[in-house]
């Protein structure tokens, strides 16, 4: 937890990394090797998510009895996506092949995370070298995926000494380091020299109110509430502003038929410009009444010109799987939490007067390869976020390094808006432009960069290639395995 967001304790890394693979080469058994990566990732999990918790003791006292029953979960569940590939590169004999197919494996089970029970692939182990923005730059040819292969390799190498002390060892394990972090490091710094500082005429304002997640649905403060959004928009002239954008839910009233309101809004909307803002979108679909969570783009007159239904929904927050079996004493749990329906997937939006964009909204933002439409690529992202509910915790920032990968993985401009948590503009090359600090409540004008997008390898070919280069370097140990030393029976 300490190598991760906002932490950053990375030299940390070069001892457990290490640590753990020669425990497992240690291991008299591939039981004994599961139980190690088993242990390992609870501990990473339950400890590194502990954060989510914070949700269950803001204004709820039915659930405050689960953030135990959380911090377990965690480490209980996500701990076998760490046991099972530390006991499958047990049956590799030689350390240079466990090492190999260590790191392959590791990462083949994240990315299998991300989309494993509808995925949560939250603190990648990549996510550590979000220390300096030019270890990020790889993200573009192989995603984040690639990031957390090169800090396994990196801060693995040591095991390759402790595995067998001699200075053949040594240097392997030194020589490996150098040319990994130091090639990563080179190179990136050598990508961000392309980044232009070259704004574009595209002026945006973010509007962070930092409305506390406790006051937020209370019915007596919903017009208050509003009316924070409303003064903080209106904060400076709207002069050449082309959006102003609010956050994650920000309108407590549906904006596209509550007219009172909608004629609240229309006069801190620019003139020639928009308001994007989320709110809950009630449609029906076959004949039922539905609530989705969404983006919608209101013009200077009050109409609704375009939206989208977020579609990667948050388990046990926007929905509950399997609601209708639960049991009779866990139907507290069931009301409270929301019943959203999915939208269709990435979109693009395209208006007059502004770069067409896209939209992920707060969860979306974390999954690598499943933000745009790669088909229809819109110029720049807009992700709307909500961190309120995890308070002064790592949670938000863990959350912004996701979107920074994003940016990178994509070569896009991504655009931070939160009620509260922290706000941002992020370049294609996942430089923070400006931002807004973790529950700091203020407005953020800020110019586009000229360079909205670029094209990059892994928006072409998303995860084919690091999953190809997995496969090869697990292929590589097999085959060290057979020539060096038979399998273990």
């Amino acid at each position: 937890m300490a190598a991760l967001p906002p932490f950053y304790v990375f030299p940390l890394l070069f001892i457990t990394v290490s640590l753990w693979i020669w425990l497992i080469d240690r291991s008299d058994s591939p039981r004994r090797a599961f139980a190690c990566g088993y242990w390992f990732g609870f501990s990473f999990f339950a400890f590194g998510l502990c954060w989510i918790g914070n949700a269950l003791l803001l204004d709820n006292t039915f659930l405050r009895w689960l953030y135990p029953v959380v911090f377990l979960a965690c480490g209980v569940f996500f701990a076998f996506f760490f046991a099972v590939p530390a006991y499958l590169s047990w049956f590799f004999k030689t350390a240079v092949a466990r090492y190999l197919a260590f790191a392959g494996l590791i990462v083949v089970f994240e990315w299998i995370r991300s989309f494993f029970l509808t995925g949560f692939p939250w603190n990648l182990w990549g996510s550590v070298l979000a220390f300096h923005t030019a270890l990020l730059q790889p993200a573009s040819i192989g995603g984040a995926y690639l990031l957390s292969l090169l800090v396994l390799l990196i801060c693995g190498a040591p095991f390759l000494y402790l595995a067998a002390p001699n200075r053949k060892n040594l240097i392997l394990s030194g020589s490996i380091i150098f040319i990994l972090f130091g090639g990563t490091a080179l190179w990136g710094g050598l990508r961000l020299q392309e980044e232009s500082s070259a704004p574009s005429s595209t002026l945006i304002r973010i509007v962070q109110p930092s409305i506390p997640q406790s006051f937020k649905w209370d019915e007596g403060l919903l017009e208050q509430n509003l009316d924070t959004y409303l003064n903080f928009s209106r904060k400076a002239p709207t002069d050449g502003i082309k959006a102003v954008i609010w956050g994650e839910t920000a309108s407590p009233f549906p904006l596209d038929f509550d007219e009172a309101h909608n004629f609240k809004v229309r006069g801190i909307i620019p003139q020639e410009g928009y308001l994007i803002t989320g709110q809950v979108r009630y449609h029906t679909r076959d004949s039922r009444r539905q609530a989705s969570n969404s983006l919608l783009v209101f013009d200077n007159r009050g109409n609704p010109r375009a939206w989208y239904d977020k579609f990667h929904l948050v388990p046990f927050g926007e929905y509950i799987p399997l609601r209708r079996f639960l049991p009779d004493w866990l139907r507290p749990l069931a009301n409270t939490v929301g019943t959203f329906t999915p939208g269709p997937g990435p979109k693009k939006i395209t208006l007059p007067g502004l770069p067409d964009f896209g939209a992920a909204i707060c969860y979306e933002a974390i999954f690598p390869g499943r933000i745009l439409d790669s088909n229809n690529r819109p110029q720049w992202l807009i992700n709307p976020a909500n961190d309120g509910w995890y308070g002064n915790s790592a949670g938000p920032h863990q959350h912004l390094v996701a979107a920074r990968i994003r940016a990178v993985e994509e070569g896009i401009t991504v655009v931070r808006a939160a009620n509260s948590g922290i706000s941002a503009v992020i370049s294609p090359f996942g430089t923070i432009i400006k931002q807004l600090g973790l529950n700091q409540a203020d407005v953020l004008d800020v110019y586009l960069p000229q360079q909205l997008s670029l094209p990059t390898l892994y928006g072409q070919y998303g995860n084919f290639i690091i999953l190809m280069i997995c496969f090869i370097l697990i292929n590589r140990a097999l085959f060290i395995s057979r020539k060096y030393g038979k399998i273990k029976e």
